[in-house]
């Protein structure tokens, strides 16, 4: 099962990629309170970084990890979940709608789940980008 789902944010694509995966352990836990992240490094978000990751989602905690498959600035973040036992793939993408606008597309690619689960995932997805629309918007 794949979803996506989209927003546009009243920012420029370099303000919103800053905020998204720059500052991506800092800042998803406050889009997303399900989470908890925590730095494996030092080292500055970027192609490789791998993070810990604690979700509680219907009433069940899972540990596991997120590595960032994918780093094009202000274009591409992608990151391949291992959430427990189910491997999830998960991007979003930035595309400057004008010199003061940034549409991002979060998307995740779930295998082995049926279709039926996405009343369930895309709520809160939805949350999600609405989440960091109003974060970004208000805080830069």
């Amino acid at each position: 099962m794949q979803v996506e789902v989209s927003t546009v944010i009243n920012k420029p694509v370099a303000t919103v990629w800053e905020f998204y995966a720059i500052n991506h352990i800092k800042n998803h836990p406050r889009w997303d309170s399900t989470l908890e992240l925590e730095a494996t490094s030092d080292d500055p978000v970027g192609l490789g970084t791998v993070i810990n990751r604690r979700a509680t989602r219907f009433g069940k905690t899972t540990e596991g990890t997120m590595e960032v498959v994918e780093f094009a600035p202000e274009k591409a973040f992608r990151v391949r979940t291992q959430d427990g036992p189910m491997a999830i793939n998960g991007w979003v993408l930035f595309e400057p709608v004008s010199s003061t606008e940034t549409r991002i597309s979060l998307g995740g690619e779930f295998p082995g789940m049926d279709d039926s689960m996405e009343a369930n995932i895309r709520p809160m997805m939805e949350l999600s980008a609405a989440n960091i629309k109003a974060l970004v918007e208000s805080e830069t």
